[in-house]
């Protein structure tokens, strides 16, 4: 059974830092790449971060680089979302997604064996 459960999302001040975490079915967490999303009010739903199944190759929005890191717990079958530097546009619903497809042509998107986690929300002001 598939399940992405998040935690860690909260309100902060701009230039604070937050730690999303995302718990992942053992089954989802071995064979896909895992990633986060957000989606702002009266926006499209946005790719933020992936990380390979090996933990060895990961991809960034541009608006995040440098100030991101997605990082991988295999022990504890997590995906961590640092975010350091927070700005009020950081502001959004973050989702956990599994099977995620990057791309710095076109938006990202999630593959046949895609699932989206409920969402937590990060309010940066």
């Amino acid at each position: 059974h598939v399940q992405l459960v998040e935690s860690g999302g909260g309100s902060v001040q701009a230039g604070e830092s937050l730690t999303l975490s995302c718990a992942a079915s053992e089954f989802t967490y071995s064979r896909t790449r895992l990633g986060w999303f957000r989606q702002a009010p009266g926006k499209k739903r946005e790719g933020v971060a992936a990380i390979g199944g090996s933990g060895g190759s990961t991809s960034y929005a541009d608006s995040v680089k440098g100030r991101f890191t997605i990082s991988r717990d295999a022990a504890k079958r997590t995906v961590q979302l640092q975010m350091n530097s927070l700005k009020p546009e950081d502001t959004a619903v973050y989702y956990c997604a599994a099977d995620v497809i990057p791309s710095p042509y076109h938006a990202w998107r999630l593959g046949e064996n895609g699932y989206w986690g409920l969402g937590t929300q990060v309010t940066v002001s």
